[in-house]
């Protein structure tokens, strides 16, 4: 059966076709959302909203011919009530989309400490094993020592043979004669 004869049935569902040909996306929508909310929450709306409802009263109150509200101001009352009503969904949405990033933030700072954590760990095991190689090393001054004794060693050995003779000398006069 042809695409034609398929959409023209009624017992076969639709494919390609949407309820809602509007595609709108949220992160949008969630921006202008927290715009707005953080609007609402600032002293120059407050302000704003103060002067529009002194001119609201005053003008139902004293303007005869322009009372479009009169006293009740019922219209007022609605349009805060619709106001409240908006503004109420967007605050929630605003403090949704806030924790989603709170929530990130916080697993990425766990993930941060632990990172820090396991290289502070392998540092302190390097340090331990660098003080144990240091403390099997030589030091300068017993380094320095070592080889004032060598010097000394071979200052010895390398007299003149007069001075080595004499010595020789010395010592079988001390000793007495050799018994060889």
């Amino acid at each position: 059966m042809s695409e034609q004869g398929r959409r023209s049935r009624l017992d076969t569902p639709a494919s390609g076709r949407r309820r809602f040909p509007i595609r709108i996306d949220a992160d949008v929508v969630g921006v202008y959302s927290e715009r707005l909310a953080r609007f609402l929450g600032t002293g120059r709306y407050l302000a704003l909203q103060t002067v529009v409802v002194i001119i609201w009263i005053s003008l139902n109150l004293f303007a005869v011919g322009l009372r479009w509200d009169p006293y009740p101001f019922i219209l007022l009352n609605l349009a805060f009530s619709t106001q409240a009503a908006y503004a109420a969904p967007l605050i929630l949405l605003a403090q949704n989309r806030q924790e989603n990033r709170d929530r990130i933030a916080l697993d990425e700072d766990r993930s941060r400490a632990a990172q820090t954590k396991a290289d502070t760990e392998f540092l302190a095991r390097e340090l331990a094993a660098v003080r144990l190689a240091v403390g099997d090393t030589v030091t300068r001054d017993y380094l320095r020592k070592e080889l004032d004794d060598l010097l000394g060693e071979l200052k010895e050995a390398l007299r003149s043979p007069e001075d080595a003779g004499n010595e020789t000398r010395s010592r079988s006069r001390r000793e007495g004669p050799d018994p060889r």
